[in-house]
């Protein structure tokens, strides 16, 4: 089998340079895109996110704040934080780093983002925009899954895709957007019967379970594009050994970090049987933040009529 493993670093800067160019025709009619990120807490996984995010922001020429409340604020007044937000004219994007602190409301705090300005696109209107094929902000994982298929000129429209995980995040989002292109959709979870025999007839099989290297080749029809949405970090030397037995550059890799990253497809039976594919890391991942940057800018043009 001649598989070949998708670059989503080279998706991702494909997609930033579209954007640095949108960036500019919207500066152009009087002031630049605006994001702002809420980080409640001292998540160290959170803080490299933001911090990534910002940094992104700052290099595409789009205005970024980032609000750091302490971990003790109570959701009301986290809630009247996100409405000041929704108030001004200048802040196209609104979004609240997850997780946050455990005595707040997350999902009362997310309903308080305007659905025009939710680019992590979580709003129940903006998943019933959605559903129904509306015009709205997307998830941003989703999108890059989405991105990833048709920079690769993978045939969507009438294929046979089989998404693995019902999460809110992932699963059920690239689910749809997958049926909007035309697309015949499966959706499986952890009691679907005969999982492996569903995902063998996926010409595209999406993998966002969370679950490290559950999904073998007994689980891919031979050439299929596999997309691997997992990130699971394992550190037990067992799992890591059986995993990558036949990869001794990552074992040493786990010996010299104790952990290594790994997806929800198995990373060495996936490369001996599927058409495309994509690692973990350097998949999906590079996709979310260049897709948060596609929405805030998609949030500013219309907000502004259009550019």
């Amino acid at each position: 089998m001649n598989s070949k493993a998708i670059d989503g670093n080279r998706i991702r800067d494909e997609i930033l340079l579209e954007s640095k160019a949108r960036v500019e025709r919207v500066a152009a009619r009087g002031r630049p895109p605006g994001l702002a990120v809420i980080l409640v807490g001292e998540d160290p996984a959170s803080q490299i996110y933001v911090r990534n995010k910002i940094k992104t922001c700052e290099g595409l020429g789009i205005h970024s704040e980032k609000l750091t409340p302490p971990p003790s604020i109570a959701t009301g007044d986290l809630i009247e934080m996100v409405r000041e937000l929704n108030r001004r004219d200048e802040i196209d994007g609104v979004l609240v780093q997850m997780p946050l602190p455990k005595h707040i409301d997350s999902k009362s705090v997310l309903m308080a983002i305007s659905p025009d300005k939710d680019v992590d696109g979580l709003h129940p209107v903006s998943v019933g925009n959605l559903v129904t094929n509306r015009l709205g902000l997307r998830p941003c994982t989703p999108l890059g899954v989405i991105e990833i298929l048709k920079r690769n000129q993978v045939p969507i429209a009438g294929a046979r895709a089989v998404v693995v995980g019902r999460s809110d995040l992932v699963g059920k989002p690239v689910a749809f957007l997958l049926l909007h292109e035309h697309a015949t959709v499966t959706l499986c979870h952890s009691r679907t019967v005969d999982l492996p025999g569903v995902c063998r007839q996926a010409d595209i099989l999406v993998a966002a379970m969370g679950r490290a290297a559950m999904i073998t080749a007994e689980y891919i029809k031979p050439g299929a594009t596999v997309i691997d949405v997992g990130i699971n970090r394992i550190s037990d030397r067992a799992q890591a050994a059986a995993i990558f037995a036949q990869r001794p550059d990552k074992l040493a890799q786990f010996e010299q970090k104790g952990s290594i990253l790994v997806g929800d497809v198995h990373p060495v039976e996936v490369a001996a049987c599927a058409g495309l594919y994509t690692p973990v890391p350097g998949g999906v991942g590079p996709l979310t933040i260049a897709m948060l940057m596609s929405n805030t800018i998609d949030a500013a043009e219309r907000r502004l009529g259009g550019c």
